[in-house]
């Protein structure tokens, strides 16, 4: 009886260390989508900032002349 307490509580440590690996590997994708987002966005605002800057220096030219 003792042996077979034994073997379940090996497999359940087991068990329980592979749940610990498949919740870092989660972690490290969801870390790499929100890096990816964040990037996105960054460009986004880049391009968005760009885009109203050239319109307010055409208007700037278009009010010189």
């Amino acid at each position: 009886m003792k042996k077979l307490l034994l073997v379940l509580a090996i497999g359940a440590f087991v068990a329980c260390n592979d749940n610990a690996t498949s919740t870092e590997e989660a972690m490290d994708s969801t870390a790499d989508a929100l890096e990816n987002k964040g990037d996105s966005l960054s460009n986004r605002i880049d391009s968005t900032y760009e885009a109203k800057a050239d319109s307010v220096e055409d208007k700037a030219d278009a009010l010189k002349k």
